[in-house]
């Protein structure tokens, strides 16, 4: 059972590496930069981000989004989230969110836990 553990962190880690980002750097610049407007699982000023990674944008039914998102067609991955994270209005103009965020690595390690929280 261990080694089974021990290789199962070990694929983890080899994922997060490719991926560029830090999964567990990822929640504490989430709960630092983003849970003012966002959550995991509930609805604040922004839609929650439980699943969000793999999704389609304006897509969940729980938040009323811009008209601009309703009708985007982004599907949120890696190279989509993170120029969002850098720029919203490069993605989808006229969108309601103002933030961003200039730092590479906050952004990989942010869009490495949104890809956690959704199984991918």
């Amino acid at each position: 059972m261990q080694n089974l553990k021990s290789a199962a962190m070990l694929v983890f880690l080899v994922c997060e590496v490719a991926q560029g980002g830090d999964a567990r750097a990822g929640r504490e610049a989430f709960e630092k930069r983003c849970t003012g407007c966002h959550s995991v699982d509930a609805t604040k000023v922004g839609p929650p981000l439980r699943g969000v990674y793999g999704r389609n944008a304006g897509k969940d039914p729980r938040f009323p989004y811009s008209e601009a998102l309703r009708k985007a067609s982004v599907r949120w991955d890696e190279p989509t989230l993170d120029k969002w994270l850098t720029d919203t209005e490069s993605v989808v103009p006229e969108n309601d969110m103002t933030f961003r965020l200039n730092d590479a690595k906050d952004r990989a390690s942010i869009i490495a836990y949104l890809r956690a929280l959704s199984g991918k």
